[in-house]
């Protein structure tokens, strides 16, 4: 695949995933991880550090354009910031321990339990 096509596929993928995530007010990486395993052609381990790397920036805009609009809570979500700042770091901690594959599958089933209760 030429740097071309590559660059493109990201651009298109970072879009999708900064759209996911403004409008639902989340779900970037739930876009960009299955994006960039199989549209880019990234390596399981790449492709989960590159979603959490770009998450970050693309959260940080969508937050600002909801503090703007006035529909930001902070004291409400002040204490998933701080649980959230420690499940990342122990994550980040174990996360050279699990192989790809199985990254890949605990990722399926967190998608597949996240859809079925939106469904439900």
């Amino acid at each position: 695949m030429s740097r071309k096509t590559v660059n493109w596929k990201c651009g298109v993928s970072g879009a999708l995933a900064g759209f996911s995530n403004g409008f639902f007010g989340a779900g970037g990486g739930m876009v960009l991880v299955p994006l960039l395993l199989g549209w880019v052609r990234l390596e399981e381990k790449k492709a989960f550090a590159t979603s959490v790397a770009v998450i970050l920036p693309i959260c940080a805009v969508s937050c600002a354009v909801y503090w703007w609009k006035g529909l930001l809570d902070l004291g409400a979500a002040l204490p998933f910031l701080l649980s959230g700042a420690v499940g990342g770091w122990l994550g980040g901690r174990w996360y050279d321990r699990v192989s790809g594959k199985l990254l890949r599958r605990i990722f399926a089933l967190l998608t597949i339990y996240g859809g079925f209760r939106c469904l439900f």
